[in-house]
């Protein structure tokens, strides 16, 4: 709803509105233009941006058809004040006047930043620029609805572009401009967060009841407090029975602020004068009198200093605080030192902060949507299934949507639950539908929580401490998009959970790269190979070590390995001086890490795939990715396996023993078949092919599967002659026979069995 005021104010008014919006962007003051008939083209200007489909402002054919935020249009109503300004110094008198070299002199001095004596010392951003030319392109497109003056007919300045392409804007392909928050403040950040809210939470609480209960009958101006003067009589009686009420209970004086401390030393109190840091003005209100009065001093002094030596002073807040364990679990400890009011206040504040902190980063909700919470705003728990249940939120959508936002929920985990509920607690006011946050500065908050977590107060409790860095709410944001979109479906579920009206969105925030699904799938595929050639450099050092791959695909893996030895030989023999480094070896195993997948007890070198057995099974022998899920490693020729794959193996036929054995003594038929399975290294049993076996013969014979050993002769006995073996096993064992200098020879893998042997 828009209302404008009288006209001798001339601003205009617009609500309701976002708790976001601060009330400089809620008021729009046309008073700033000199001009009177341009103020009245910047105001039918703004409201037909507020109103796009009024009947006048729809039959325009460049002007928006949807309603810009209360935001946008006041950033346009500031620059037409300069852009109409700046007509003014030039003694331009009417709109008409307006050329193509004025626009583009106003882009340029709006482009450059200039000193005292007018010499260009920078340039503004690209959005400043695009705003310089956005005033001019709106006074063209809405040209024929203004009354008092409007630009010439035939002005089409900078060739009618649109003022993104003057300004020169990114075109957004770039890398997201927001960064998430490194994890070396994210960690200690979050774990200092969670444990405030879980630890001290309880205790705050009852904190801020004190301070309230202390409110309202220690302040000055507390109901049913007598007033008093310097001229009244001296209240000895009402003094001396609060004073004999704290040496009955024990209970120490308390403390004056630090500042009234200093203020006394300021009027001439002496620094050891014992009585300079009791707040006496609360022992008098205490008493049922509005202040204590300087002239009543040397009277009470003798029964003061009297109670002073007996109790002592300290500060009101925090006495005999309960024990908590530390942070770091090393002990426990009182979970605050005593606190005067002020720090109680802001001990309170650290703490409702550590909530909020919980709440933006778990969450990921904006700003807007953060500040739009309200009591109440928790939805019961949900228990679909038992031991699952479902925690929701209620607050406001208001990005693009119509002023005043859109009703919302959001489904979050308990922490963030938890967080909502003790922001309810910490309320001053709780009250149905007010505002639980209200508008915040976010960075202001993050600052005092930082210095308080880094200070003798949060190290006392052992808390981390936390790194100086940049956070904010969209780098929180950001942070969560990233670590829900690089899951399986994770893509959905961030645009589910963020609310997000596009799926590029989504992608810009889970892609650092940011703005497409190719993009973010582009940076995923980098960093597996990074990991496959760091892979395949171990399976090579574990090669040179004589650590030896098993598996149908070994032979082959090994062959590639000896080539790529040979190389790296033969380079240093024609270079004396050359060190070969890993960057050297990682080019050469560059090529096979790309066709490596990796399987759950396995390596699979897709290399060929018309050998892949997982796409004959499968009927697409064309496929150029293997179906990993269908990987018989036993059999497919382009499968290894390796020391690293030993314990899912080991894992797998003990969880095989366990079952037959649970078998049942009428189930013969199963316990022979699966027994069967179990003792013959065939087919793809849990016992078939185990990556490593306790192998005696020479290391070429270990690139052999169990299962072509137990179809095969054993080549002692029945092989073919030497003359007649493989070539490529015959070039391997003769090519070398002694070990090169400088490394081990192949020494032979031997590890116990899967199973125990036969008794």
């Amino acid at each position: 709803m828009v209302a404008a005021e009288s006209s001798a104010d001339q601003r205009l008014k617009v609500g309701p509105l976002p708790t976001q919006l601060s009330p400089s962007v809620r008021r729009f003051d046309f008073t700033l233009i000199t001009d009177s008939r341009w103020q009245l083209v910047a105001k039918e200007l703004v409201l037909a941006m507020l109103a796009p489909r009024h009947q006048t402002v729809a039959p325009l054919p460049r002007a928006f058809r949807n309603p810009l935020h209360v935001t946008s249009c006041c950033g346009r109503l500031d620059e037409l004040v300069r852009f109409f300004n700046w007509l003014g110094e030039r003694a331009t008198s009417s709109l008409q006047q307006v050329t193509t070299r004025d626009c583009e002199a106003y882009l340029a001095h709006r482009r450059y930043v200039l000193d005292d004596d007018g010499a260009v010392i920078g340039e503004n951003s690209h959005a400043t620029r695009r705003s310089a030319a956005q005033v001019v392109v709106d006074l063209v497109n809405y040209r024929d609805l203004f009354t008092t003056d409007r630009v010439p007919a035939g002005l089409r300045p900078w060739g009618g572009a649109t003022a993104s392409a003057v300004a020169e804007m990114p075109s957004g392909r770039d890398e997201n401009k927001t960064q998430p928050v490194a994890d070396e403040i994210m960690q200690p950040m979050l774990a200092a967060a969670l444990y405030l809210m879980s630890t001290l939470g309880p205790h705050a609480v009852d904190l801020a009841n004190k301070i309230r209960e202390s409110d309202r009958h220690s302040a000055r101006r507390a109901q049913g407090l007598r007033r008093v003067g310097p001229k009244n009589r001296v209240p000895v009686l009402e003094l001396s029975e609060i004073l004999a009420e704290y040496t009955r209970t024990c209970t120490a004086l308390p403390m004056l602020e630090d500042h009234y401390v200093a203020k006394r030393l300021d009027k001439g109190w002496a620094e050891d004068d014992p009585l300079l840091l009791v707040a006496m003005g609360t022992l008098a209100r205490r008493a049922g009198l509005s202040q204590f009065c300087h002239p009543w001093l040397p009277t009470m002094r003798p029964a003061l200093e009297d109670t002073l030596a007996q109790v002592g002073v300290e500060r009101p807040f925090g006495r005999d605080a309960d024990m908590v364990p530390a942070a770091d679990g090393t002990s426990s400890l009182p979970w605050t030192l005593p606190v005067s009011r002020l720090q109680a206040v802001a001990l309170v504040g650290i703490v409702r902060t550590a909530a909020i902190i919980t709440a933006a980063a778990i969450s990921g909700m904006r700003a807007s949507e953060l500040m739009e919470l309200r009591i109440g705003c928790r939805r019961p728990p949900d228990e679909a299934v038992p031991g699952l249940t479902r925690y929701r939120i209620a607050s406001k959508i208001v990005k693009g949507q119509p002023l005043g936002g859109t009703d919302d929920e959001w489904v979050v985990i308990e922490p963030v639950y938890r967080a909502i509920e003790l922001l309810e607690q910490l309320h001053d006011a709780p009250a149905e539908g007010a505002l639980l946050i209200g508008r915040f500065s976010f960075n202001v908050r993050f600052k005092w929580f930082k210095n308080w977590a880094n200070s003798e107060a949060g190290q006392r409790l052992g808390l981390a401490p936390i790194p100086g860095g940049p956070v904010n709410l969209r780098m929180l944001r950001r942070t969560l998009s990233l670590e829900m979109a690089y899951r399986p479906g994770g893509v959905l579920a961030t645009k589910i959970h963020m609310k997000h009206i596009a799926v590029a969105t989504t992608e810009g925030y889970a892609s650092r790269p940011g703005g497409a699904q190719a993009e973010l799938l582009a940076e995923v595929n980098k960093h597996e190979s990074e990991r496959n050639l760091q892979l395949v450099l171990e399976e090579f050092r574990n090669y040179q070590e004589g650590v030896l791959p098993a598996g149908p695909g070994a032979r082959s893996l090994t062959e590639f390995f000896a080539g790529i030895d040979d190389q790296l030989a033969a380079a240093s023999g024609t270079a004396p001086k050359a060190q070969r480094n890993d960057r050297d070896v990682l080019n050469l195993l560059t090529k096979r890490a790309n066709v490596l997948h990796l399987g759950p007890a396995n390596y699979c070198w897709f290399t060929d795939p018309s050998r892949a057995l997982c796409l004959k099974l499968a009927g697409t022998p064309t496929a150029d990715r293997p179906l990993i899920g269908m990987c018989d490693s036993a059999r497919c020729p382009q499968a290894t396996h390796h020391p690293g794959h030993r314990p899912v193996w080991a894992e797998h036929a003990d969880r095989a023993k366990i079952f037959i054995g649970q078998l049942g003594a009428t189930r013969k038929t199963e316990r022979t078949r699966l027994q069967a399975d179990y003792d013959q290294p065939s087919g793809s049993s849990p016992r078939s092919t185990p990556p490593v076996q306790p192998w005696t013969r020479s290391p070429h014979e270990n690139l052999r599967s169990p299962a072509h050993r137990e179809r095969e002769p054993h080549p002692g006995r029945h092989g073919p002659p030497p003359s007649r073996r493989d070539p490529a096993r015959r070039k391997m064992r003769h090519q070398d026979p002694r070990p090169r200098s400088g490394r081990r020879p192949h020494r032979v893998l031997r590890h116990p069995p899967l199973r125990s042997p036969p008794p």
